[in-house]
């Protein structure tokens, strides 16, 4: 599923006032890392995530691997924090954002 630039801009208006729900420091991402946030973003569906300046990936970086690992797309990186949505099967929070 892609996104249209409207879609994006729906999502990004609704993480705007979201905090972080994960940092990724200097540590690699491992599977733990993959897996919470397969877990998360199956429960929210729209997650942000925060790149600590100790990392070795850059947040573009570190959406693009997580994206690729989760199945999710990237809505937006901005400074060091990137948005991921994923729409569930039933019942999706955004369904109305999308339908746009």
């Amino acid at each position: 599923m892609s996104l249209t630039s409207k879609q994006r801009a729906a999502l990004r208006g609704a993480a705007n006032t979201m905090d972080p729900v994960y940092q990724i420091g200097k540590g690699e991402i491992d599977e733990t890392l993959i897996q919470g946030i397969a877990d998360c973003i199956a429960a929210r569906e729209l997650i942000k995530v925060k790149v600590l300046e100790n990392s070795e990936y850059d947040p573009r970086q570190a959406a693009d691997i997580l994206c690729e690992a989760v199945g999710c797309e990237c809505v937006q990186v901005i400074g060091r924090k990137f948005v991921l949505f994923k729409q569930t099967k039933k019942e999706s929070a955004y369904a109305a954002v999308l339908a746009k």
